[in-house]
C-alpha cells in the first residue's frame, strides 16, 4: 500500500514535472498560467488533468480541439511515479528521501529539456549543487567531504574532457550543462557515485549512440545529449552504486 501511494504522489509530482519540461526552456512561469493544451491553448480541466487517468479518459486528444497528446506525458508521470515507489523501497520513510526525490525530479526535467533542446539549465543545476552540499551537511547525505570531492571530480573531470577536446578538435564537444549537471549528481551522491556515473553514462551513450548512426545513418559527428545518459548512470549509481563499487573492486582484487 506505501508503494502504491508512492507511486502515485509520484506520478503526480510527473505531472508538474511536464510542466517545468515545457516551459522553463521559453523562460515561462511553471505556475501560471494553468496547464493548457499547446495546440489550441485551451485551458485543461481539473478532472482531465488526472494523472495517468486523465490521458485514458481523453484517449489522447485534446478535449477541445481534438489533437492528439504526446505519449510523453503519462510515460513521465509514470516513470516519476516509479521511481518515487523505487525509492521508497530501497530507501523506506527515511529523511533523505525527501532529498532523493527532489534530485530524481531534477534529473527527469533536465533530461527530457536536454533531449528538446540540448539545454541543461543553470536554474537546476547550480540551485542543486547548493541543495546537495546543504544535504551532505545534515548528515543524511554521503558526508560533506565526499560531497564537496564529489563537486569537484564531476565538474572538474567533464571540464577537463571539454577543453581537451576542443583544444584537440578545434571545437566545442561538450557543454557547460552537462559539467554542472555531473558536479550537481556528486554533490547529492559523493565522489564515489561519479566514478558509477561516468562509467555508466558513457557506455550507456556510446551503445545508444552508434545504435542511431546505424539505423538513422546519422554522420558520427552529430551532437547527442549526453545529459539524459548523466542521468541513467546517477540513478543506477544512487540505487546500486555501492554494490557496483564492491563488486568491481572484488573482482579486481580476485584477479
Amino acid at each position: 500500500m506505501i508503494l502504491l501511494i508512492s507511486f502515485v504522489f509520484g506520478a503526480a509530482v510527473g505531472s508538474f514535472l511536464n510542466v517545468c519540461i515545457a516551459r522553463i526552456p521559453s523562460g515561462e512561469s511553471i505556475v501560471r498560467p494553468p496547464s493548457r493544451c499547446p495546440k489550441c491553448g485551451a485551458g485543461i480541466r481539473v478532472y482531465d488533468n488526472v494523472p495517468l487517468f486523465g490521458y485514458l479518459f481523453l484517449r489522447g486528444r485534446c478535449r477541445d480541439c481534438k489533437e492528439p497528446i504526446s505519449l510523453r506525458y503519462p510515460l513521465i508521470e509514470a516513470l516519476t511515479g516509479f521511481l518515487f515507489a523505487l525509492l521508497v523501497y530501497r530507501f523506506e520513510l527515511s529523511p533523505p528521501i525527501i532529498a532523493y526525490a527532489a534530485f530524481v525530479s531534477a534529473l527527469i526535467v533536465v533530461s527530457f529539456i536536454d533531449l528538446d533542446h540540448q539545454i541543461i539549465p543553470d536554474g537546476i543545476s547550480l540551485p542543486g549543487i547548493v541543495v546537495g552540499l546543504l544535504f551532505a551537511l545534515s548528515g543524511y547525505g554521503p558526508g560533506f567531504v565526499d560531497s564537496l570531492l564529489g563537486v569537484l571530480l564531476g565538474g572538474g573531470t567533464l571540464w577537463a574532457v571539454a577543453a581537451g577536446y576542443e583544444w584537440l578538435r578545434g571545437q566545442e564537444g561538450m557543454g557547460g550543462g552537462d559539467i554542472k549537471l555531473l558536479a550537481m549528481i556528486g554533490a547529492f551522491l559523493g565522489w564515489r557515485a561519479v566514478l558509477v556515473t561516468l562509467i555508466v553514462g558513457s557506455l550507456t551513450g556510446a551503445i545508444l549512440g552508434s545504435l542511431r548512426i546505424l539505423i538513422q545513418r546519422t554522420q558520427a559527428g552529430v551532437p547527442i545529449p549526453f545529459g539524459p545518459f548523466l542521468a541513467i548512470g546517477a540513478l543506477i549509481a544512487l540505487f546500486a552504486g555501492e554494490q557496483l563499487i564492491d563488486w568491481y573492486l572484488g573482482l579486481a582484487f580476485a584477479l
